[in-house]
């Protein structure tokens, strides 16, 4: 089958089956009121007290059916199993959550040495593997450097970043989802043009691993695009730390998995204002007892400031799309 056709194919089944099984989902939550418990402190969203979780099992449900279908190559299943490994960190911290009726789950070194575990597995998978090895694309330049036994560091570095930039970012409705929608798209395309190039260079076996992370990361955009459907501003479902963290781990494997991981910080460029705002909020107010924002990740801090939920979801689809097509035309040139 044409990877254009596949590509195609795959968003599509994702969509279907995401849309399909989202309601299913809500109503269960539902029913086993497993409802999102939210901070005293973020009295902006007292609204949005009783909304449903976890909704994130609705989306993953599409993009495993997708991929297992049209993406059964080594790297797109790889892809898949992270994901899957880090939304299971993500459900036992909503579970948590949800059982004991607060909004702390897993303790963060419990979090963290979860998230690092599989960091180091897929790192060490990405260094010995001949589809990934240990290069790395350097962005607006056609220079590849190989960063030899510092990549599986660096590996890990940027799986831990990832899947915590975007669970950081996880606090407007549909937040995530816009974002992350534009994110696998850019990823999509820029791994397709890969998959193309390998194929016109004779590795066939190239071509067909690129192809099935193409698959994948398609497969997350059509299935976010059909999460939006419940998620956006008023949000019927939360995709819960488990749609969040798998979210971020499945971010990671795109950029990886094709040798494009510094591409990840300018497409992913509102995850990196998440982290850098939470990182420069705690310095600071340890250092002088003030804070620079009035709540950080920086979204809070723009709802504080009076802007609307919608506008910033919306603000920060665009400016994801503007970073990814900037990122593409580098890419491509």
């Amino acid at each position: 089958m044409d990877l254009t056709l596949k590509i195609l194919l795959s968003a599509l089944v994702a969509f279907c089956v995401t849309a399909l099984l989202a309601r299913p989902v809500i109503a269960f939550a539902r029913r086993a009121k497993a409802s999102q418990t939210i901070l005293s402190y973020v009295d902006v969203h007292e609204g949005k007290k009783g909304t449903p979780t976890m909704g994130g099992i609705a989306f993953l449900a599409g993009v495993t059916v997708a991929t297992l279908i049209f993406g059964r190559e080594k790297l797109g299943i790889v892809a898949l199993c992270v994901t899957l490994g880090y939304a299971l960190i993500g459900f036992l911290d909503d579970f948590i959550k949800v059982r004991l009726k607060r909004n702390l789950g897993l303790k963060a070194y419990q979090k963290i040495f979860g998230q690092l575990g599989i960091a180091a597995v897929v790192s060490a998978f990405c260094y010995t593997s001949g589809a990934v090895g240990s290069s790395v694309r350097i962005p607006f330049t056609d220079i590849t450097a190989d960063l030899g036994w510092a990549y599986i560091p660096f590996c890990a570095f940027v799986f831990i970043a990832m899947s915590n930039a975007v669970n950081l970012t996880d606090g407007l409705d549909g937040l995530v989802a816009g974002s992350g929608s534009v994110y696998f798209a850019a990823f999509g395309i820029m791994t397709a043009v890969s998959a193309f190039a390998a194929a016109d260079g004779g590795r066939t076996w190239l071509a067909a691993e690129y192809s099935s992370l193409a698959v994948f990361a398609f497969a997350f955009f059509g299935a976010l695009i059909a999460f939006l459907w419940f998620n956006s501003n008023p949000a019927s479902v939360f995709m819960g730390d488990t749609g969040s963290l798998a979210v971020g781990g499945a971010a990671a494997c795109v950029a990886v998995f094709c040798q494009n991981a510094l591409f990840a910080p300018i497409v992913g460029i509102m995850y990196v204002v998440s982290c850098i705002s939470v990182i420069l909020q705690v310095l600071y107010f340890k250092r002088t007892g003030k804070r620079i924002f009035l709540m950080a990740p920086y979204h809070h801090h723009l709802e504080y400031k009076g802007m609307k939920e919608s506008k910033i979801v919306s603000r920060y689809a665009v400016i994801t799309l503007v970073a990814a097509l900037i990122a593409i035309v580098a890419y491509t040139i």
